[in-house]
């Protein structure tokens, strides 16, 4: 059996009411992609910071498998951004040329 994951990424603080546009999102795919024979959609917001106390009271009530995590952009830009960009010297010559 396979599920649907939905994965929303904010490059903001956690607010109230992004738990209310996920479980909108998951409730989506349920009615649209989700068959008879496959699990419950799940959600998995990401933002940048999140204060606990905020994200326990957002998503209380909610009954559907929600969650949230945090990043740090620094991180990741170092370990994969980073490498895969071009320095601000390759773009200079690519602009003269």
């Amino acid at each position: 059996m396979k599920c649907y994951v939905v994965l929303e990424l904010k490059v903001v603080k956690f607010e109230p009411e992004f738990a209310g546009k996920l479980n909108f999102y998951v409730s989506a795919a349920d009615h649209l992609l989700k068959d008879d024979n496959d699990n419950p959609s799940i959600g998995l917001l990401v933002c940048k910071s999140k204060n606990e106390t905020v994200v326990k009271w957002a998503f209380e009530g909610i009954d559907r498998p929600l969650g949230i995590a945090t990043y740090e952009l620094d991180e990741v830009l170092k370990k994969t951004l980073a490498e895969k960009l071009p320095s601000i010297e390759d773009i200079e010559n690519a602009i003269e040329e």
